[in-house]
């Protein structure tokens, strides 16, 4: 068993240690992961030609999911900054406060928590990153910060997407789930703020926003607890990051900053930097909720279909439909239908000249080719420790080892599956049910075991390679993939030990 622990984590040691020792970027440390997991579940685990066959078409039909947003993200930040949009925001946005920690908690954290309420995979980061480099933040921490400060909103995210996946996999009521779910996570959004803080501004950063942490933490985490045990835990993330943008803008008066700018953007047009954000969440709030454009936008629809494969020693992936991928009502869509308007009225007022968009399709193309690479290449990797049985491998060696701790490991198996998955919606399906089998063996509380892996995952979610490459390719850390992964090991690993710990007490006290 321990031989197939040390075989199935292979690859992931390998990963790490290329991105975070040897600085290698996504486009070449992605492959070197792929290849690596494919060798190894030939050789440990019975993999065959035709279950890596299957296994490939799956990755290519999740890869081409995620990487809709990659190109229509950078594609709607180079428009933006063509038009001077980001330099407007950065002005504009140091009117209401010139203090960097205040600023990071609007946008890296209820701006971000807000977006993954409507957007989901990747979009906190892509729209969020580039707002904070205008601001003047470096495009390190404009990438670390909102990648953290939206993990904890990703369960009740989307729809809800990965709650909806936990009650499937799980077999288990929402109703009973959703308490013990909202009040873990609750607690990992006010760790969230506080890593946020910490990243921009450390330990001084922290005391001093300690107010703003309390206020924004508890609206949010309440406004959550509230819907989704309310049953309308779809609009569980939205409500979250709706409570956190408005008390904190509540509070911004008295967190202004040492010399809050009063001069007017010499730029013309101010309103038009905003314009595009707008856009963002009108479209989005739209096609979701307003069930004429929903069904004139979900005529384009596709799902994979893949059959039961078991490999040679035993392993059986069922027969399962992929993801249902709504073209036009995509994410990833939107933000080019976003970007698309965005461009045409700036077009129309001079601000663009119609040949700009030459170069702008130009530079999106330079930006996302190699990040495709890596997107795509991870997300192989992923599904091929699925597929041959190493990511269970892995889960059940962690179960074996805890014995009492199992709680409190739980939540690390969670972000586990998030890590190698690149989701918290594909952990819960995973997982879930060898969670509450092993939950049921040790006589411990289900929901409690269910709500830390779905946390966990959240959490765990923040390390995903292919959510790094999202936020690196909008905001010029192509290549430099590795540093960001550095430095999210660093709050990730605290903010799962800090959850593991409050699960623990939520057991046995």
């Amino acid at each position: 068993m321990w031989i197939d622990w040390i075989a199935a984590i292979t690859p992931i040691l390998i990963l790490l240690l290329v991105m975070v020792r040897f600085h290698w970027g996504a486009s070449r440390a992605g492959p070197l992961g792929w290849f690596a997991a494919i060798g190894i579940a030939f050789l440990r685990f019975g993999f065959d030609l035709e279950i890596l066959a299957w296994a490939q078409a799956k990755a290519f039909y999740l890869a081409l999911d995620v990487l809709l947003i990659v190109w229509g993200a950078f594609f709607l930040y180079r428009v933006v900054a063509e038009a001077g949009g980001i330099r407007l925001l950065r002005d504009s946005l140091a009117k209401l406060s010139t203090d960097p920690c205040m600023q990071g908690l609007l946008i890296a954290w209820a701006f971000a928590s807000f977006l993954q309420g409507v957007g989901g995979f990747g979009v906190p980061v892509a729209v969020a990153a580039p707002l904070l480099v205008g601001l003047g933040f470096s495009p390190l921490t404009a990438v670390v910060a909102p990648s953290i400060g939206h993990a904890w909103a990703v369960t009740f995210g989307s729809l809800a997407s990965s709650f909806q996946a936990l009650i499937a996999a799980s077999g288990v009521e929402a109703s009973l789930l959703a308490p013990m779910c909202a009040l873990f996570l609750a607690v990992a959004g006010f760790g969230c703020g506080v890593a946020v803080t910490a990243v921009i501004g450390g330990w001084t950063g922290i005391r001093r926003m300690a107010i703003p942490i309390f206020v924004m933490g508890t609206a949010m985490g309440g406004a959550q607890y509230i819907v989704v045990t309310s049953g309308f835990w779809n609009l569980g993330g939205l409500s979250a990051g709706l409570a956190g943008m408005f008390s904190g803008l509540l509070l911004v008066r008295y967190f202004k900053g040492s010399a809050a700018e009063e001069q007017a953007s010499s730029a013309p047009y101010g309103i038009s930097a905003y314009l595009p954000y707008v856009i963002l969440i009108v479209i989005t709030l739209a096609l979701q909720f307003v069930p004429v454009l929903s069904e004139r936008f979900s005529v384009i629809a596709f799902r994979g279909s893949f059959p039961r494969l078991e490999t040679a020693r035993g392993y059986v992936t069922l027969a399962e439909d992929g993801k249902n991928i709504i073209l036009l009502r995509h994410a990833g869509m939107i933000l080019f239908y976003t970007a698309a308007l965005a461009y045409a009225y700036y077009a129309m007022r001079g601000i663009l000249k119609v040949r700009a968009l030459r170069a702008i399709a130009g530079e999106t193309l330079r930006n996302v080719l190699p990040s495709s690479l890596g997107v795509a290449s991870m997300v192989s990797m992923a599904v091929v420790m699925a597929n041959s049985g190493m990511t269970q491998a892995l889960a059940e060696g962690l179960a074996a080892l805890a014995g009492g701790f199992f709680p409190a490991v739980a939540v690390w198996i969670g972000a586990l599956g998030a890590f190698i998955t690149g989701s918290n919606t594909n952990s819960n399906v995973i997982f879930a049910l060898l969670q509450r089998s092993t939950a049921e063996i040790l006589a411990l509380p289900t929901a409690v075991i269910l709500a830390a892996q779905t946390s966990g995952a959240a959490l765990g979610s923040i390390v995903s390679p292919t959510k790094i490459v999202v936020g690196a390719s909008t905001t010029g850390m192509r290549g430099h993939e590795g540093e960001v992964l550095r430095a999210l090991l660093r709050s990730m690993l605290v903010l799962i030990l800090f959850l593991s710990l409050v699960v623990l007490l939520v057991v046995y006290l």
